[in-house]
């Protein structure tokens, strides 16, 4: 019984959780970019000064944010695939996109943010901690930059807040005396931020729980899923454009080039991908580029043979000859008459590989050689959690989850899209 669900209702369902649970967040998002479009007119040198990736990285999720249904709306006859049924597979797709672009409005924390370890460290799901707020200093100028400065802290996190505290339980008098773990700490009322006369505490819940260094498990998943979509974007790319190219190169000029390109691929094949992926990390050392090219060019030898397969079988076809007779060059030919006829295998190859590279880079962080501290990752988090598997299951299983969650949905697009085009493997 197909869902009645369709995709675009999901996409809504998901966009409205984050409008109703970051509602906020966005509305402060939307002073911030107002008052960044006023600052660019009246002090554009200001704006760009504070203009960093983290700045961009937010501004660009909260105007997507605002405008996904109207694009839903303006595309809904030319992207007919958000009106079909709704399944698992592109549910898992679309939470994943949601956590990749999203990322910096559903969290309210920065991925490597940790403060107060002995109150955070290894919390299950669903723990919450009490927060005590600080008294800020003073060190922005009045006006609108700095109203800009002060939404852009509060919007925009870091690794650390010297202005929050967390702790058990307070008791106020002529000073303040809270608890961390049972020991008291004293502390003068100046320095705390008051609300109706009372310190200013708030709630943090930490949906998934937390790791070895008390951050946040939920909010390092949404990063780590935009690390490991990144890299196997940009890796498919490469083999995508190593295979594509070197496979009609064979397949149209055949003799010596077909000799030597087959030959170099059948050696891909015969080294141990490990072996290469080690020598190359040893040269050049375990960083995102390094990952990307590792992984792009250890991969496009399934590629390769496909094409030109399809290449030496497309050749020998009359339209192939015409297009050849009246002049065309040999890229116009690859682009208007080989990739038409070839696009269906490819497109199903690339889908397997994308989720086999994502498979790779998570064994490769497993195994320490990914991308190191840069950036959050999904294998890196499953190694991390192997020490404590028996007192903090959670730093183990949802990354696991998801990663299984991403290959399963891969592994049945690319099935759904060879079925789609040949009716037989059914």
């Amino acid at each position: 019984m197909k869902s009645r669900i369709k995709i675009w209702h999901f996409i809504l369902l998901l966009w409205l959780l984050i409008v109703i649970f970051r509602f906020d967040r966005i509305i402060d998002a939307a002073g911030f970019l107002f008052l960044s479009a006023q600052l660019i007119f009246t002090a554009p040198g200001f704006v760009f000064d504070q203009l960093d990736f983290s700045m961009v990285d937010f501004i660009v999720s909260v105007k997507l944010i605002f405008l996904l249904p109207f694009i839903l709306y303006i595309f809904r006859k030319k992207a007919a695939i958000i009106f079909r049924s709704s399944n698992l597979s592109s549910s898992v797709v679309i939470l994943l996109l949601f956590g990749f672009i999203f990322s910096p409005v559903i969290s309210n924390t920065h991925p490597d943010f940790y403060k107060n370890i002995g109150m955070t460290r290894l919390l299950p799901p669903l723990s919450t901690v009490l927060i005590l707020h600080l008294k800020e200093v003073a060190t922005h100028t009045e006006g609108a930059t700095g109203n800009f400065l002060k939404l852009k802290e509060s919007l925009i996190k870091k690794p650390f807040d010297e202005k929050i505290i967390f702790i058990d339980s307070l008791i106020v008098a002529d000073e303040v005396v809270y608890y961390q773990k049972g020991l008291p700490v004293k502390m003068s009322l100046t320095g705390i931020e008051m609300k109706n006369s009372l310190p200013l505490i708030t709630k943090r819940m930490f949906i998934l729980g937390t790791d070895e260094f008390g951050r946040d498990i939920f909010t390092r998943l949404m990063y780590g899923t935009r690390t490991s979509l990144s890299i196997g974007f940009l890796a498919v790319l490469i083999s995508l454009l190593a295979g594509l190219i070197l496979g009609y190169l064979a397949g149209y000029a055949g003799g010596v080039i077909d000799l030597i390109l087959s030959r170099l691929t059948d050696m891909f094949l015969a080294f141990p991908v490990i072996f290469f992926v080690v020598l190359i990390l040893a040269l050049f050392g375990n960083n995102f580029i390094s990952i990307v090219l590792v992984l792009g060019f250890s991969t496009w030898m399934s590629l390769f043979k496909i094409v030109k397969a399809e290449v030496l079988s497309v050749k020998t076809k009359d339209f192939f000859q015409t297009a050849k007779l009246i002049g065309l060059s040999k890229t116009r030919l690859l682009l208007r008459e080989v990739l038409p006829v070839i696009m269906v295998p490819v497109i199903v190859n690339i889908v397997f590989q994308y989720g086999n590279v994502i498979l790779a880079e998570s064994a490769l962080s497993y195994l320490g050689l990914g991308i190191g501290n840069e950036l959050p990752s999904w294998g890196s988090m499953i190694e991390s959690g192997q020490e404590y598997i028996y007192k903090a299951w959670w730093m183990i299983f949802f990354p696991g989850l998801i990663l299984t969650g991403t290959l399963l949905a891969a592994n049945s697009i690319g099935r759904n899209i060879s079925k789609y085009f040949n009716p037989r493997l059914d």
